[in-house]
Formats: C-alpha cells, sequence, structure tokens
C-alpha cells in the first residue's frame, strides 16, 4: 500500500539507485594480495604499473610487505624504482632486506650513491650497509666520506673515463662503447696526463661527430673549469648548470683528477642545497639543532610532535608582536573613537606589508639559494631591492591614498584621511622591503640561522612602524586625539 503524502494523497516511493560500489585502488589490491602472500597475483598488479606508481606505493607499505613487493619486480624496473626513492626511504628498504638482497641492490649503486646512502642511515645500519658491500666499494665509500659533508669530494663519482690527450676519437669511442658505466655517467670524457692531471674535456657528442683519427687532445677544452675537491658542490652544481655541461670534474691540491660531478648529482645538490634554505626561511627551525631541522622527512610524516616544536618557538615571536600591536591600537583609542573612518584602513596598512615583507624575503631565500645574491657583496642587491620597494610604495600609496580620500574622506568631511593612508602604506610598504633582504642578511652575517626568524620579526617591526605612522598622521591631519 502507498504511503499517503500531504493533504492524503498518495506518495509513491522514492526509487533510489544503487551506488557502485568503489573501485579499489592499486595499493588496496597489492597490500591485500600480499597479506594474503597471494604472489603471482600481487606480481601481475606491479606489471600494470610504471616505475613512479610503483615508488609512491613502496613508500606507504609496511616494511614486510615492502621487501614483498620489491622482490617481485624485475632486476631493471626495481633499480628503476630504488633510484625513485629518497635516501631515507631507500635506507628503510634496505633496513628490511637480508644481507644478500642489501648486497645484490648495492652492487648496481655508484660509489657516490653508496657514500650518500651510508651518510644518511643510522650508525647501526650503516654498518650493515658497508659490510654487505665488495672490498672494492668499500673502499671508494670510505674515500668519499672522508671530504666534508656538502663538499664536491663528498659528491663526486669515481668512476668516469679519463684518456690520454694522444689518444685517436675512435680509440676513445670504443673504449665508451666497452665501458661498464651507464648513460647517464658517459655523457664526457675528461683528457689527463699520466699522473692524472687534468687538462680538459670534450663531450661524448663532440666525439661522435669527429674525424676518427684525430687526436683528444685537440678537441679538450674547459681546461680550467675543474672544482677543488673541498669546494662546496652546490656552487660547483650551479656552474654545471650555467655552462649546459653533462659533468664537472672534480681535481685535489694538484689538479689531479679524483672524480666527476654528474648533471644527476648536481641536481641533487641544488635540490638540497634550496630545500634547507627553504625550510631555513620558513621559520620551521630548532636553534639548537640546525641540522635537524631540515630534515623534510621528520616535518612531513611522524609524531606531530617535531614539528609543533620546531614550528611554535617562532610563532610566539609573531603572538608576542600581535601583543605589542595591540597595545599600540589601545593608546589611540581616542583617534578610532573620534573618527570611525580611520578604523577601516587598519587592516590595508597591517596586510600591505606584510604581503610585501613576505615577497621580499622569499625573493631574498631563493636568490641566495641559487647564487644570485652573494653575503658578502650585498650593498648592491639591498640598494636594488630599495629602489624596488620605494616604486612600489610610490604606487600604492597613489592608489590606496585615492581611494581613502573618494570613499572614506570627502564624503564624510575628512579629505586629509587618504594622506594619511597614503603616508602610512608608503612608509610601510618601503620599510618591508628593506627589512625583507636586509633583515635575514643581518641574521646570517651575525651566524645565527638565516632567516629562520625574519618572517615574524618584520611582520611585528612592520606592523608597529606602519600603524604608529598612521595613527600618528590621523591624529595630527584630522586635529583629534
Amino acid at each position: 500500500m502507498l504511503p499517503l503524502g500531504a493533504g492524503g494523497s498518495l506518495r509513491a516511493p522514492v526509487l533510489r539507485r544503487a551506488r557502485p560500489p568503489r573501485e579499489p585502488t592499486m595499493h588496496t589490491m597489492l597490500m591485500d594480495r600480499l597479506k594474503e602472500r597471494d604472489l603471482d597475483r600481487a606480481k601481475t598488479t606491479l606489471t600494470t604499473a610504471t616505475a613512479d606508481e610503483i615508488a609512491v606505493i613502496l613508500r606507504i607499505l609496511p616494511p614486510t610487505e615492502l621487501v614483498l613487493a620489491f622482490r617481485l619486480l624485475d632486476k631493471h624496473l626495481a633499480m628503476e624504482v630504488f633510484d625513485l626513492l629518497t635516501d631515507d626511504e631507500q635506507v628503510r628498504l634496505l633496513r628490511a632486506m637480508t644481507d644478500s638482497e642489501a648486497a645484490a641492490v648495492l652492487a648496481d649503486l655508484d660509489a657516490d650513491d653508496l657514500a650518500r646512502l651510508v651518510d644518511e642511515a643510522p650508525a647501526a645500519v650503516a654498518k650493515r650497509l658497508l659490510a654487505a658491500m665488495s672490498d672494492a666499494d668499500r673502499e671508494r665509500v670510505g674515500a668519499l666520506l672522508a671530504y666534508p659533508a656538502g663538499s664536491a669530494g663528498r659528491e663526486a663519482n669515481p668512476e668516469y673515463i679519463a684518456v690520454r690527450p694522444h689518444m685517436l676519437v675512435k680509440e676513445t669511442l670504443g673504449l665508451i662503447s666497452r665501458s661498464r658505466l651507464g648513460p647517464e655517467d658517459v655523457t664526457t670524457v675528461f683528457i689527463t696526463e699520466n699522473d692524472r692531471t687534468y687538462l680538459g674535456l670534450v663531450s661524448v657528442a663532440e666525439l661522435v661527430q669527429a674525424d676518427p683519427f684525430t687526436e683528444v687532445g685537440e678537441l679538450a677544452r674547459l681546461g680550467d673549469i675543474a672544482v677543488p675537491t673541498r669546494s662546496a658542490a652546490a656552487p660547483a652544481a650551479r656552474a654545471l648548470q650555467r655552462r649546459d655541461l653533462g659533468a664537472i670534474p672534480v681535481v685535489d691540491s694538484e689538479r689531479r683528477l679524483v672524480g666527476a660531478l654528474t648533471y644527476d648529482d648536481a641536481m641533487d645538490a641544488i635540490d638540497d642545497d634550496t630545500s634547507e634554505t627553504v625550510y631555513r626561511k620558513a621559520g620551521m627551525g630548532d636553534p639548537a639543532h640546525a641540522t635537524e631541522m631540515l630534515r623534510s622527512e621528520r616535518l612531513t610524516s611522524g609524531s606531530i610532535w617535531y614539528p609543533v616544536r620546531v614550528r611554535i618557538a617562532f610563532l610566539m615571536v609573531t603572538l608576542a608582536g600581535g601583543l605589542l600591536v595591540g597595545g599600540l591600537i589601545d593608546s589611540f583609542e581616542d583617534v578610532l573613537a573620534a573618527v570611525v573612518a580611520v578604523a577601516v584602513f587598519v587592516p590595508l596598512v597591517m596586510d600591505m606589508g606584510g604581503n610585501v615583507g613576505t615577497q621580499s624575503t622569499t625573493i631574498f631565500a631563493r636568490g641566495l639559494a641559487l647564487g644570485h645574491i652573494d653575503p658578502n657583496r650585498f650593498g648592491r642587491q639591498l640598494f636594488r631591492e630599495v629602489r624596488v620597494g620605494l616604486a612600489m610604495a610610490l604606487a600604492i600609496a597613489l592608489v590606496g591614498g585615492g581611494i581613502a580620500y573618494l570613499w572614506q574622506g570627502a564624503p564624510n568631511g575628512i579629505p586629509m584621511l587618504g594622506v594619511a593612508v597614503g603616508l602610512a602604506l608608503f612608509t610601510s610598504v618601503t620599510l618591508a622591503t628593506f627589512l625583507g633582504f636586509a633583515l635575514p642578511w643581518l641574521m646570517l652575517k651575525l651566524g645565527l640561522d638565516h632567516a629562520p626568524g625574519a618572517d615574524p620579526f618584520i611582520t611585528t617591526i612592520k606592523d608597529f612602524t606602519g600603524l604608529a605612522v598612521y595613527f600618528g598622521l590621523a591624529s595630527l591631519l584630522l586635529g583629534v586625539g
């Protein structure tokens, strides 16, 4: 019998279409099959995925299932997936493997990659990794780890192709074809003396196009581009990037070739250096643990107490600054009570300076990370930023002051309100651009973390100053307070 609706009329039942069951994700299917130890179907699932998709799935698998899934990959795909994992993820995978499995994976890695893994791993895991290496790999890794962290010598690959200057092009190409190095490591051939003294380099592309009977010494170029082993890796990587080279030579104090900084290693060095600067600039730092705070893994996963602890310290600066600004506003209570329109533009003065200050600190951090700002020759960059700030401040002051005059000033019989708003915006924007460059640089020169607390300090200073100018001018020009 049909139910009655409003007014006693019959109401037809509402038919709802059954929702189709949700398709299980690849991760869910793989996880279920691994837990059931249905390895054949698990392998079938993996064969339908790309290396990038597999790497994403492996990151969230528990250790036991992680190793099982990695075992199901063929060797070529397994190494491709392994290269896509971060250093911490690679250590986690190797940690869950048996010694023989770990040794098989390590045998296919370059010496610089092995050194990075050992350096990143906890002491117990590093010891196990070293034990799983061959004697030759262990010796090469030991030599790399002897260089300072972040140096070109630490990042360089000790496996490279070097020939004598009298060797013919066709002989060099034959040597390349017989090399066990991968394509990414054979983009450049170095020319050296018998004692490994660096003379120059030539790209494989140049060799292919050259006369087969030409001596490679005649093709050698960039004999002055060698990087000392103990110099920082990031500037060397940027030099490689600027010159569009496949590799850059790394030499000892006597200009003997000891390794090559390849393009992929250079990008890793630049990425590490940029990530470090961005994390420090964002104020996510614990001054007592400057190195650990840069570990993005700890900031984005695991216990929430670590990111809470390292981030809240500098947020307290903002809290204290907000209270000071509140006290300033309270001191001009008479002005606000006499001319209510003054309050309308308080958020504008505060927010405009804050946004400009954030722009400046971000530009400073990126310029410093990419080598466009030299802290030792800072005057020119600061002067340029101040000129940019003055130009922006003038434009913003004219627009903001004009709107204040037309919107709240003239209609309320207080035309000088536009002048007060314009001058306050000009002061706030100019000061914010100056502080956005000057304060991080000053902290860097004092030996402090370069800008871990810059934004909170800049926000407090420009808010206090901008509002003081605004209220002061409003009080003076409007004759209140």
